[in-house]
């Protein structure tokens, strides 16, 4: 039946210039975003955002103390252990730990294996 409708309706067109790996790899990074923006409670997101909008109007728009604040709800986000699940996840081999999560005793590679600090 889905044979059927594959070769003799218009969801043929459709289906011939749907991406379907990237569209699957796209939510695939996106799932791990959400997870990882889930860390942040309510009130440091709204914060998280307005000081990147800030950042977009200029360089220098942002002072020291905000420059830090940035720094630290981004190390929040945990970037390395984002880019190395999503490596993991998106590559067809298996990718070495050390490439994706840093040296043995790290927070990236701790977060990886499920045990936070």
């Amino acid at each position: 039946m889905l044979r059927l409708l594959l070769e003799r309706t218009p969801v043929k067109r459709l289906t011939r210039g749907v991406p379907v790996v990237a569209l699957l790899s796209t939510f695939e990074v996106a799932m791990l975003a959400g997870a990882h923006f889930k860390r942040l409670d309510p009130r440091e997101r709204r914060r998280l955002f307005a000081l990147v909008a800030a950042v977009r109007r200029g360089p220098r728009a942002l002072s020291e103390s905000e420059r830090s604040e940035l720094a630290a709800l981004v190390a929040k986000l945990e970037p390395r252990a984002f880019f190395g699940s999503a490596a993991g996840r998106l590559s067809p081999v298996p990718v070495p730990k050390r490439l994706l999560y840093g040296p043995r005793n790290s927070r990236a590679r701790a977060v990886a294996s499920g045990k936070r600090s």
